[in-house]
């Protein structure tokens, strides 16, 4: 019974890309991937701690799928991921129905696992280590769309940013053997793949040293393109301290280097970025767009925003509106401070903002960059951007909808283009979200 597996992801592409390696793992040892939880002996639910309402999110899930272990006790559900890391303990002391513990470094156990859950015993792997990279494994794609897929660059992180839970649920940093790398790139475009992201915690700290030579991320970016023009590449996501001018040089030589850059800001006010230990400033964060529109001229730039940091004043709060402004970013990831258990924040700090005034704030972040990405995408109409198909328009099959290489969805007519194919698409209209063009 076991031997069929439900998987459910929660978080960001690095949960997706560990989901595949879980995939890949357990395929070779006899399991079989099934897409509906009812068919399952064994469910694994990859989890996410950046907040906490992602935290919640898991807590609801475990409840509601409790009635499958009441209704058939021999099936098997395990917490994998960064919450099974963080909260070991109270997994298994809180919720009766876990049976698995894992986390991000012991996949490779999984199977082990299983047959121990499958005694009755709770089994836990929560060891992290030094040296998994998983680069030896081929991931089973589980998204299916086969057009765009995630590669997995390296693991953990070495930035002790004040908020983040990352370091201590992934793990110091370390990147993968370039070689890996390459070769797991190479057979996504054989199977028909036409782009490829790549991912870590910080891409721009990439380095790996193989027999006296070193491989920095620019060059592996160049490789990666380099395996052929009708590949797309994209990463994410760089660190504002670390991106070189290096790295903004070889994206604008690159044709299929896709033109979006996601660079974290979190605030514009010195005194929080200081807070935070995000390690640069205001000024630096100001240099390195300018950097970027200077060598790429039509580059998207995409931002994360905190609000409400502990002690953030509106002052602070105004810093941050009017870094957005000024960047005209075109498109923003925004939350409100949460306190994370374990970080230094929570050990150092007081989370003294009240919810309504980060909520307020919260409100005027969104509602500015609503006004900015209207604005990013009003400048797009009448331009001609070369799209790359992903499938039907989630409204009409009548309409394709696929990306440009700054990372827009655009949306149009269909007629024999396929799926993985390029098209030149002119622009005609657009809503905050969508472009929407023809073909020409």
């Amino acid at each position: 019974m076991t031997k069929k597996v439900y998987i459910e992801t929660y978080g960001c592409q690095m949960n997706v890309a560990d989901s595949e390696v879980i995939a890949s793992i357990l395929k070779a040892n006899g399991f079989e991937m099934v897409d509906n939880i009812n068919d399952a002996g064994l469910i694994l639910i990859n989890t996410c701690s950046i907040r906490e309402n992602a935290e919640q999110r898991i807590w609801r899930r475990l409840k509601a799928i409790s009635h499958l272990k009441r209704k058939n006790r021999n099936i098997v559900i395990g917490l994998t991921g960064c919450m099974a890391e963080r909260l070991k303990e109270k997994v298994l002391e809180e919720e009766r129905i876990v049976d698995i513990v894992a986390g991000p470094d012991s996949y490779r156990d999984l199977p082990l696992l299983v047959s121990e859950a499958e005694t009755g015993h709770k089994a836990v792997n929560v060891l992290l280590s030094h040296e998994e990279t998983y680069a030896d494994i081929s991931p089973v794609r589980l998204d299916r769309n086969g057009v765009t897929s995630f590669v997995s660059i390296m693991r953990g992180c070495n930035n002790m940013c004040a908020y983040c839970v990352v370091p201590y649920v992934r793990g110091a940093e370390r990147s993968r053997d370039p070689e890996t790398i390459l070769h797991e790139a190479e057979e996504l475009f054989s199977s028909g793949y036409r782009e490829v992201t790549l991912l870590g915690q910080n891409v721009d700290s990439y380095r790996h040293t193989k027999n006296g030579l070193s491989t920095g991320f620019p060059e592996l970016l160049e490789k990666v393109a380099g395996i052929n023009p009708l590949m797309r590449v994209r990463f994410s996501t760089s660190h504002p301290k670390d991106i070189s001018d290096d790295l903004i040089k070889t994206i604008s030589k690159h044709h299929n280097i896709c033109k979006h850059i996601h660079l974290p800001a979190q605030s514009g006010s010195n005194r929080i970025l200081k807070l935070m230990n995000r390690e640069y400033t205001r000024e630096w964060y100001m240099d390195r767009v300018s950097r970027i529109r200077e060598y790429i001229s039509d580059c998207s730039i995409s931002t994360d925003m905190i609000t409400g940091f502990c002690t953030e004043t509106e002052e602070d709060h105004q810093a941050s509106l009017s870094l957005m402004e000024w960047a005209g970013f075109d498109f923003a990831y925004m939350f409100m401070y949460s306190e994370r258990p374990g970080t230094r924040a929570s050990r150092k700090y007081s989370d003294n903002i009240p919810v309504e005034i980060k909520a307020r704030r919260l409100n005027e972040i969104i509602s500015l960059q609503n006004k900015l990405s209207a604005i990013s995408k009003k400048n797009d109409v009448g331009k001609t951007f070369e799209v790359l198909i992903e499938g039907y328009s989630k409204r009409s099959s009548g309409y394709l909808s696929g990306r440009t290489s700054q990372n827009k969805v655009v949306v149009f007519p269909r007629r024999e283009e396929k799926k993985g194919e390029y098209v030149n698409v002119q622009i005609e209209k657009c809503t905050s979200a969508t472009l929407t063009g023809k073909v020409v």
